[in-house]
């Protein structure tokens, strides 16, 4: 039989809080270092990658826009992660957002839909002394109520720009749809109709083209289904686009002319290209899903956009693969006065900027945009006539003889 000797807890007894000890420290150890991989916190702060050909207007853009080429450094604890920026951008859209006052439009379609848009007056004079007007058109589902965009809107108002928002059709919940449509993937009708106004209100204004995310591909989408589209148009930006939805949609439904059989194909959908297969391609009148998808990407068309574009995207974006960056990034390598600009963290719309913690008011891409249409603005203002001329006909003899470039 075995005997316990008392004289044996004084040797086992502080080896066991010793040994909880370390459990706690390995714990510990466990979530910091869980912490740290979500948070992508070893991950290091860089300037955009930045795709571009040499030539005299992208020289002058990277000379005049510092943020292109400087370092991108977003709040320490958690702006290293794509996902909670594109959640925080999510939630809160952004901090401390101004309310710009503007005016409704209401824009009745052909199709009996009503078109609406909010138009925003600068609240300056513009550097050049001309008359800019910025035609935005927002995310997917968005809206010029929208925090992000009133952010943004009342720093280029404070520029000197004037801005037309496109509100989304089916988006703003307080007006009615007047026809069975709301807005969908490619759809340029509603952002053609708020383009025309302000051509016919404002003769003299020049245009500056601007889309978010879904609004991206719709406003690159637009430009170059028509080359008559350009006319006026000095530059567009697009942020955080998929070009290709074939690969990577954000779509949204529109609930006309649903019959019984497809709305039960709609409820037993398990994915958004089901739903689009079902219901979307049916809308637009296409046969098949591939062939929605083709005709509705900017991808098909972007290659006819011959006025000075910018393309932002984010790595750690988790709505766009990263296969798709190589479209921004082929188009850029071969067409002049086309810049494609990669930063290294950002998300989804987020691009936040602060210190540790808390981010502030304005994002780098609000910054960005705006810094970029300035350098431009005052490169149409700089530049000889007779180059705006020689310019303006090559424009015209496109659009007469049809002829179209590929990318």
């Amino acid at each position: 039989m075995t005997t316990f000797d008392n004289s044996d807890i004084s040797t086992f007894g502080p080896e066991l809080p010793a040994m909880f000890d370390g459990m706690k420290l390995a714990a510990v150890a466990t979530v910091l270092y869980i912490i740290v991989r979500c948070l992508n916190l070893k991950s290091t702060t860089a300037p955009p990658e930045i795709t571009y050909q040499d030539t005299p207007l992208s020289r002058y853009l990277l000379k005049s826009c510092p943020m292109l080429t400087k370092e991108y450094i977003p709040p320490l604890l958690w702006g290293k992660s794509g996902h909670l920026q594109t959640a925080l951008y999510g939630k809160m859209g952004r901090v401390n957002t101004p309310t710009p006052c503007g005016v409704r439009k209401f824009l009745p379609m052909q199709d009996g839909a009503t078109a609406t848009f909010d138009l925003f007056e600068a609240l300056g004079d513009h550097s050049t002394g001309d008359d800019v007007t910025m035609v935005i058109c927002p995310g997917i589902g968005n809206h010029s109520e929208k925090n992000y965009i009133r952010t943004f809107v009342d720093h280029s108002q404070r520029q000197g720009y004037r801005c037309a928002v496109l509100n989304h059709l089916g988006a703003l919940p307080n007006v009615d749809l007047t026809s069975p449509r709301m807005f969908t993937y490619g759809c340029t009708w509603e952002y053609a109709a708020m383009v025309g106004y302000i051509k016919r209100a404002f003769p003299q204004t020049l245009l500056v083209v601007v889309g978010f995310s879904l609004g991206g591909n719709i406003v690159c989408k637009y430009l170059g289904e028509n080359r008559s589209n350009q006319d006026r148009v000095i530059c567009c930006v697009s942020v955080c686009q998929g070009y290709s939805a074939l690969r990577n949609s954000l779509l949204n439904m529109t609930s006309s002319n649903i019959g019984d059989a497809d709305m039960s194909r709609l409820y037993a959908a398990t994915s958004l290209m089901q739903i689009d297969d079902s219901i979307m391609r049916k809308f637009h009148g296409y046969s098949s899903l591939k062939e929605y998808y083709e005709k509705e990407s900017c991808v098909h068309y972007i290659h006819n956009v011959t006025v000075p574009l910018l393309l932002v995207n984010s790595s750690d974006d988790p709505l766009v693969h990263q296969s798709l960056l190589d479209i921004p990034r082929t188009l850029a390598e071969k067409m002049p006065d086309v810049i494609f600009a990669l930063t290294h963290h950002g998300g989804h719309l987020g691009f936040f900027e602060g210190a540790v913690l808390f981010p502030q008011p304005l994002t780098w891409m609000d910054k960005v945009i705006v810094e970029y249409t300035d350098a431009i603005c005052h490169w149409e203002k700089d530049r000889p006539a007779c180059q705006k001329s020689s310019r303006q006909h090559m424009n015209s003899f496109l659009q007469n003889t049809g002829v179209t470039l590929s990318g």
